[in-house]
């Protein structure tokens, strides 16, 4: 369960004579559904939103939990529970090879080296990327990048998977591929996306505009005041 209590985020803008900017402001959600959609224009305030589940952006106002626990003083068990993949795969793919960056992952799990390369093998064979473990990072495809980061987060056994536009920078058949393999997961899914289709089928889709949670419900409800959101 992720809970946000009266949650705003203000930043201090250079040159700025009229005080903090405000990214978000008040916000109350209680996110227990499997899998959870953000929509919203660009600059409405979705990426902030995601941030703050695992504690890359703290609240200035308000408080976020996750199990109970609170992302400002615990962070480092907020983040052990909350993998956050982004929108390009390779501001996180910090080893050259899938398998290396798989490895590095598990290094807290699997002490003996011979083991954990192995188990890293097994987590790209099960996605398919078995055949692509030892090669370079940037001779793959943006959907085998995305698909590897996704490995890398899962490895650790996250309970909650938060996914910054993760078909963004994706073809057409990149794009199904990942979306399936978001379904699929037994965590916890929440995604921010301009991908409509992609939430679809979810539990539950919030609108962000200006900061704010302005619709929140099942996808019909919600994409549809989105869409009306945008053309009026």
């Amino acid at each position: 369960m992720i809970r946000l209590d009266q949650v705003s985020v203000r930043v201090d803008v250079p040159g700025n004579s009229v005080g903090p900017k405000t990214l978000l402001e008040g916000i109350d959600l209680n996110l227990a559904e499997a899998r959870i959609g953000v929509i919203g224009l660009n600059g409405s305030g979705k990426s902030t939103l995601l941030r703050l589940f695992n504690g890359l952006i703290l609240p200035t106002g308000g408080r976020v939990e996750v199990d109970g626990l609170d992302t400002k003083t615990q962070g480092r068990k907020v983040r052990a529970r909350v993998g956050f993949a982004f929108t390009d795969p390779l501001s996180q793919l910090v080893m050259s090879t899938p398998v290396d960056d798989v490895e590095l992952s598990l290094r807290s799990r699997i002490t003996d080296r011979r083991a954990r390369r192995q188990r890293a093998v097994e987590l790209l064979t099960e996605r398919g990327l078995g055949a692509l473990a030892e090669q370079s990072i940037y001779d793959l495809s943006g959907g085998e990048r995305q698909l590897v980061a996704l490995v890398s987060l899962l490895a650790v056994e996250p309970s909650v998977l938060v996914a910054d536009e993760p078909t963004t920078l994706l073809d057409l058949r990149n794009r199904e591929v990942v979306r399936e393999v978001l379904r699929g997961l037994d965590q916890q899914v929440i995604v921010a996306t301009h991908d409509l289709e992609l939430v679809a089928d979810f539990d539950r889709v919030l609108v962000i505009d200006a900061g704010r949670v302005v619709a929140d419900g099942s996808p019909e409800t919600t994409i549809a005041a989105y869409r009306t959101l945008v053309h009026g």
